[in-house]
């Protein structure tokens, strides 16, 4: 495709541009300058305002290094002001949490610290943290919880306080809101590695005053997907849910979308067990609880190993943090997840298997005696087809079954088939 020279050229000599492709390099770039423009929510460029930093849950070393960085950033863009939001029972980082605390003694530009909103907990690190800031709040109906061990699962410091504190009794301010923190810290002077700088919260407008910009900032959706297994019931839901889903994955022939999710689940739960303070003998226990449950059903459903192992799920969970107090498991969390997981096991899985493995119902102890075709070569287990339903089955390895090979039903063990070559001395 050419292009059409304009009819009245710029000059002797000289070609005439695109009038089509100019006035489409101008469209475009009148709309990158209107998204610059709106980049600010409308604010003018440059004009400062004030971060707020929001994080709950347990502090992990991703949070704690999102708040160091985003105090960092919230600096080097030239913000009047950064508030910590803070709801968290426990810091469970030592090193990321060390850094915290230096920034918050040293900070690059004023810093605060609110506790909020209601019904908020400051627990352990946490608290440090607002007891350490040159200024901090705290929402009416928060809280300080313990305050040891200062990060989960470590004895660290003694502290002198080492209980749950309403927020009256932490000698912090009481601000109902972070908005109304923010306009009562108009005029307040922060010491800052530049020296003191005192704020300006609020800016007068034609009938009033109003708040600078305020940009509330939380981690992103990569740490925030993490977290999700932050906490140790949920650490432990993620564990035998990945588990039981593995399990189902094995006896179902196959890897499929089960699979995936397992797989995610357990990535999940890993997660959690790296960033918390567990116990290595719980999670033995859950595991093996998982692993009686995974034997009872093969054998079709032994109530004894059912009972010890859904006994042994509960222990391993509800031991499965060294919390101090702060995050311990919480034994009423951990039973759904127990309940759920032997609801898998008893009810789903023989429902899944069956709908998946065969064509119709039939009793397995009347296939006792019955011929078939092995779908598949055994080593020693494999799948059969009997009556034109397909079952798991397994044989002895001298059997030497391989596809196509006609097979007869010696026995049923469980959710298993046993069955041997068709012509054998026991056919007969």
């Amino acid at each position: 495709m050419r292009l059409v020279a304009a009819p009245a050229p710029i000059s002797r000599g000289a070609s005439t541009p695109n009038l089509r492709l100019v006035r489409r390099t101008l469209l475009i770039a009148a709309l990158l300058s209107i998204l610059a423009a709106c980049s600010g929510s409308g604010e003018p460029v440059g004009e400062p305002g004030i971060d707020v930093i929001d994080v709950s849950g347990p502090l992990d070393a991703s949070a704690l290094e999102f708040m160091n960085d985003s105090i960092e950033g919230a600096a080097a863009s030239g913000q009047e002001l950064a508030v910590l939001q803070i709801n968290s029972r426990a810091v469970l980082d030592d090193r990321a949490f060390t850094d915290l605390i230096a920034t918050l003694e040293s900070p690059p530009l004023p810093l605060a610290v609110w506790v909020g909103p209601a019904p908020a907990v400051a627990g352990g690190g946490a608290a440090q943290i607002a007891m350490r800031a040159e200024h901090a709040a705290i929402s009416p109906g928060s809280s300080f919880g313990l305050l040891a061990p200062v990060i989960a699962g470590e004895s660290g410091e003694e502290v002198a306080l080492d209980g749950a504190i309403p927020a009256e009794e932490t000698g912090l301010d009481l601000q109902p809101s972070i908005r109304q923190y923010l306009q009562d810290l108009n005029g307040e002077t922060f010491q800052t590695t530049d020296g003191p700088v005192t704020v300006e919260t609020i800016e007068p407008f034609e009938t009033g005053i109003t708040l600078k910009p305020v940009t509330f900032r939380q981690p992103g959706l990569g740490v925030r997907f993490f977290r999700l297994a932050a906490t140790p019931e949920a650490a432990f839901f993620f564990l035998v849910v990945g588990l039981a889903i593995a399990s189902f994955e094995f006896f179902a022939i196959g890897p499929g979308v089960a699979a995936g999710v397992a797989g995610l689940s357990l990535l999940l739960a890993g997660w959690g067990l790296v960033n918390l303070p567990v116990r290595p003998w719980a999670v033995a226990v859950a595991v093996i609880g998982w692993a009686l449950l995974t034997a009872a059903y093969q054998k079709g459903g032994v109530l004894a190993l059912t009972l010890l192992g859904a006994v042994m799920l509960q222990v391993g969970g509800t031991f499965l943090v060294d919390g101090g107090g702060q995050i311990d498991p919480r034994w009423y969390l951990v039973l759904p997840s127990v309940l759920a997981v032997l609801f898998f096991f008893l009810l789903a899985m023989p429902t899944v298997q069956r709908a998946r493995f065969s064509t119709r119902t039939i009793g397995r102890d009347a296939l006792i005696g019955e011929r078939g075709v092995a779908l598949e070569s055994f080593d020693p287990d494999g799948v059969v087809e009997v009556r034109g339903a397909r079952w798991r089955a397994t044989a002895h390895r001298e059997a030497g079954l391989t596809e196509g090979a006609e097979i007869l039903v010696a026995g049923v063990d469980g959710m298993f088939l046993e069955v041997e070559p068709a012509g054998s001395p026991r056919e007969n």
